[in-house]
């Protein structure tokens, strides 16, 4: 299983993107995918989550800011960042887990390569 995500760039303060994350491979179903955010010497942090079935967690940094979303047949995932700040600036990391199939179904966990957001002043 693959994640792909993509949509990063450079914005100003207050402005908005929307990242992407699709997910390829021999898969099964997916329960939960998640966005995380790193800046350099920092660990990766939770961002949002959401699960298959549609319920949402988001830290409270992001709160009110950041909606996470996914369609479960296109196996995308959707992180719409609005009222960007500068401490927003990092790399964001798509996660996914759930099951894979071939010939026997089995648990899988991915990272995507991650896309780079860069807020300015």
């Amino acid at each position: 299983v693959q994640l792909q995500a993509s949509g990063g760039g450079l914005v100003q303060t207050g402005g908005s993107l929307k990242l992407s994350c699709v997910a390829s491979g021999n898969i099964f179903n997916i329960n939960t995918m998640t966005w995380y955010h790193q800046t350099p010497g920092k660990q990766r942090e939770f961002v949002a989550s959401i699960r298959s079935g549609g319920l949402t967690n988001y830290a409270d940094s992001v709160k009110g800011r950041f909606t996470i979303s996914r369609d479960n047949a296109q196996k995308t995932m959707w992180l719409q960042m609005n009222s960007l700040k500068a401490e927003d600036t990092g790399v964001y990391y798509c996660h996914a887990d759930g099951f894979s199939i071939e010939r026997t179904i089995t648990e899988f966990t991915a990272w995507g390569q991650g896309t780079l957001v860069t807020v300015s002043s």
